[in-house]
């Protein structure tokens, strides 16, 4: 009697042992409580040859070529000022980071949840991709958002007091100060004009050598943009949606 009730003490403390380790090691710094969503296809794209004398960094790379621009435009309801921008931020950060693997598709999902592609609040893009009006987010004060002050004396945002998300990829002023990039050549980074924005977002989502093609490493990208699981799901969903209107890599 007595041995098994040593028995059963060593049991449930066993149990116990385990439980708390097992606890401990998914609390740990790096450990992933959410579960990693498989990335969406990669859509494909239709680039124009590379010419010869070209410098600025969204040609260098190559544009979509016009005729498929067109046609993937009307397929997927994306402006085609904003598609070209994604297609061409998507070969960049490929090109800088040829392990990240990131398609367009997923940079334009992220544009789309951000700002509807620019045209937020019936904005447009103009030709030189630049939007018809201040994209602003909402106050960042605690009040429904997480409470950010003020990291630019209103600069970007207009407020000297609280921080804002700006521009189509909607980046915090912080954050663009970080990783804020000169898509089109002109020589100043501008989170206001799509090609900037778009290549900063791409950029950043590629950082820390993540590789987008596995599920941990596009959830773990998505994740850094907006902490947020709905947020992730609603990204896949339309990365998904352009891949399968355009078709997806070869």
């Amino acid at each position: 009697m007595l041995r098994l009730k040593r028995l059963l003490v060593f049991s449930l403390f066993a149990v116990c042992v385990i439980t708390a380790f097992s606890f401990w090691t998914t609390r740990q710094p790096g450990a992933d409580a959410r579960g990693a969503l498989s990335p969406p296809p990669r859509a494909g794209a239709k680039l124009e040859m590379l010419s010869t004398g070209i410098t600025t960094a969204v040609n260098v790379t190559r544009s979509p070529d016009a005729q498929w621009l067109i046609r993937a435009a009307a397929q997927t309801g994306i402006p085609a000022r904003a598609l070209r921008a994604y297609v061409a931020a998507a070969a960049t950060a490929n090109d800088s980071a040829p392990k990240c693997g990131i398609g367009w598709n997923t940079v334009a999902a992220v544009g789309f949840v951000e700002s509807a592609h620019g045209t937020y609040g019936g904005g447009s893009l103009n030709t030189a991709g630049q939007a018809s009006g201040p994209i602003v987010g909402p106050s960042l004060d605690g009040a429904g958002f997480a409470a950010i002050a003020d990291t630019d004396a209103g600069a970007l945002d207009g407020d000297a007091r609280w921080d804002h998300a700006v521009g189509p990829m909607q980046f915090i002023p912080s954050t663009w100060h970080l990783v804020g990039r000169d898509g089109n050549g002109d020589g100043k980074a501008d989170p206001f004009n799509i090609d900037d924005a778009a290549l900063s977002a791409a950029t950043y989502l590629c950082a820390h050598g993540r590789d987008l093609t596995t599920a941990q490493g596009w959830t773990d990208a998505i994740y850094s943009y907006n902490q947020s699981d709905p947020y992730i799901r609603q990204v896949r969903a339309q990365a998904t949606a352009y891949a399968a209107k355009t078709g997806t890599a070869e």
